[in-house]
């Protein structure tokens, strides 16, 4: 008895160790969290609740910056656009990186490897090298694209103008993250057990059929997931269109995407305090519609 009665001390200590081992495991990031995310995001909550005055100088505001955000033209504006951007961009560039992933899966290409890495390079691209680059080719003077149309005698289309930019800037971002989303959807493919594949074929199904009927629903969760970071990435739109703007400055202006707005409130306008809450809409409106798109694909699914 006096044993049993010994032995639940030392479990206790032992378990009290094991539970310290694992906070000092935890510890580095949840500092570097902490300090990186919780304290910036409750300064800038703290800076959108006043108001920087000529005369009495920083005033206790409320929430008057937020009414202002939800009644500022060039911000809903900037809002409907990267929306539109996110209905234009995002199920081109899925469809590819589906369409990719299936392919190399299929085993029917050769030099697939080769070919896994070509159109996963891009991402390894810095976005700022990318919209640099691919501002070049759209340049209709000294560009490429300018030039060949040139050549065969036709008019080339102006890129950068504004009825085209928004276009411009979706192929940009398809360049650019088309094979991040293949890596997902190719490593959900190859988690599959080939037990399922042997089966449909034995039943006569086709490599199309097996596509359709397997690999696609196989691959909700990993589709799910590239949708949710395709949301957050479209809503936060900044390094294309603000590299673009110096090629074309009466297309972009400083409103152009909600991102693009803060920054020129924070850094050129000075009005850090309506940035901020114009910053803490952005973030609100992206929880919103990423819910909202989760919502509904569990409701497809159920």
């Amino acid at each position: 008895m006096s044993t049993v009665t010994a032995a639940v001390p030392r479990r206790r200590r032992v378990a009290s160790r094991r539970a310290a081992a694992g906070y000092l495991f935890v510890a580095p990031f949840l500092v570097v969290f902490v300090a990186m995310l919780v304290v910036p995001l409750a300064y800038a909550g703290y800076l959108s609740l006043f108001r920087e005055q000529l005369i009495g100088g920083t005033t206790f505001a409320g929430l008057d910056n937020y009414t202002r955000a939800l009644t500022d033209d060039r911000l809903l504006g900037g809002v409907a656009r990267v929306g539109a951007f996110f209905a234009i961009q995002v199920p081109i560039m899925l469809g590819l990186a589906l369409f990719f992933a299936l392919a190399l899966d299929s085993g029917a290409l050769w030099l697939s490897r080769v070919l896994r890495l070509g159109i996963f390079v891009p991402y390894a691209v810095p976005s700022v090298v990318a919209a640099l680059m691919w501002g070049y080719l759209y340049g209709p003077d000294f560009g490429p694209i300018a030039q060949l149309f040139d050549k065969v005698g036709w008019d080339a289309p102006n890129l950068l103008g504004a009825d085209l930019m928004l276009g411009s800037l979706a192929n940009v971002v398809t360049w650019e993250f088309t094979g991040y989303n293949m890596i997902i959807l190719y490593a959900a493919l190859r988690a599959v057990p080939t037990e399922l594949y042997e089966a449909a074929a034995v039943d006569g199904a086709g490599a199309w059929r097996i596509a359709w009927s397997i690999k696609i629903p196989a691959l909700r969760p990993a589709l799910m997931l590239t949708l949710i970071f395709s949301v957050i990435g479209s809503f936060q739109l900044f390094n294309e269109p603000q590299l673009l703007q110096r090629l074309a400055p009466n297309v972009i202006d400083s409103a152009y995407t909600p991102n693009l707005y803060a920054y020129s409130l924070a850094f050129t306008s000075q009005d850090v305090n309506y940035a901020a809450a114009v910053s803490f809409l952005l973030g609100i409106v992206i929880v919103a519609v990423s819910y909202t798109v989760q919502l509904a694909a569990n409701r497809r699914r159920s």
